[in-house]
């Protein structure tokens, strides 16, 4: 299993390093994968842990203010990038145009993309969801070749669930999961969105869940240890 652990904005220096020190001590067979704030990316150093980021540029190194290039994140040994997070596609207004070519520059300098889709509340009332899943992908890919496609990694992250600590049924998740298997066969997919240590019994019974993305949980070293025990056993 593949675990991403997201810690949006969240930790100072120096709770971060005592938060590492934390996560050093997790023992599991899963694949975890960090992703800091750009601030703590130069902190990490943990060998039980791939680290990963949280976003990166449309654009190559140059004159883009405030901006951080794939080029920079894969000086600092970043293996892995979220994009197209619901946050940012509705605080910054993301496009599945811009998603794309931020693709494009981490697949450039070999950093495998988390690419994150999703529903709200009201696409998923309105029954546009299979639609909307559908689009978000196509349109993210569309220039990937194949051996790309196959190293992407999706993350399915209902809108209306994350933070809400409601849960779809796992007859509507794997309804999901089924619509991008059939658009990329080959790729992993996480699920986001309110996963915990009290829910991760049921959902480790979706078979086609290939991991998690955490974000609350990825602050609270506790819980996850429990949470990853519990996805084993």
């Amino acid at each position: 299993m593949i675990i991403a652990l997201n810690n949006k904005c969240n930790l100072t220096k120096d709770t971060f390093l005592a938060y590492q020190e934390d996560l050093a001590k997790i023992t599991t067979t899963d694949h975890l994968i960090l992703c800091p704030s750009f601030t703590n990316l130069a902190l990490f150093n943990l060998t039980n842990v791939s680290l990963g980021a949280q976003n990166t540029s449309i654009d190559d190194q140059g004159a883009h203010t405030g901006e951080i290039a794939a080029q920079q994140l894969a000086s600092f040994t970043v293996k892995y990038c979220i994009v197209g997070h619901s946050e940012r596609r509705t605080t910054q207004h993301e496009t599945n145009e811009d998603i794309a070519a931020k693709i494009s520059q981490l697949f450039k300098n070999d950093i495998t993309p988390i690419l994150c889709v999703g529903e709200s509340l009201e696409q998923r009332q309105n029954k546009s969801y299979p639609e909307i899943i559908k689009t978000e992908i196509i349109e993210a890919t569309k220039s990937l070749t194949p051996p790309e496609k196959e190293r992407l990694i999706i993350a399915y992250e209902p809108i209306w669930s994350i933070g809400t600590g409601l849960i779809p049924q796992n007859s509507e998740i794997m309804e999901v999961l089924t619509i991008i298997k059939n658009i990329l066969p080959q790729s992993k997919i996480l699920y986001g969105g309110s996963a915990n240590d009290e829910n991760i019994d049921t959902l480790k019974e979706c078979p086609l869940i290939d991991g998690y993305l955490l974000g609350g949980l990825s602050l609270k070293i506790d819980n996850l240890q429990k949470f990853l025990k519990k996805l084993t056993h």
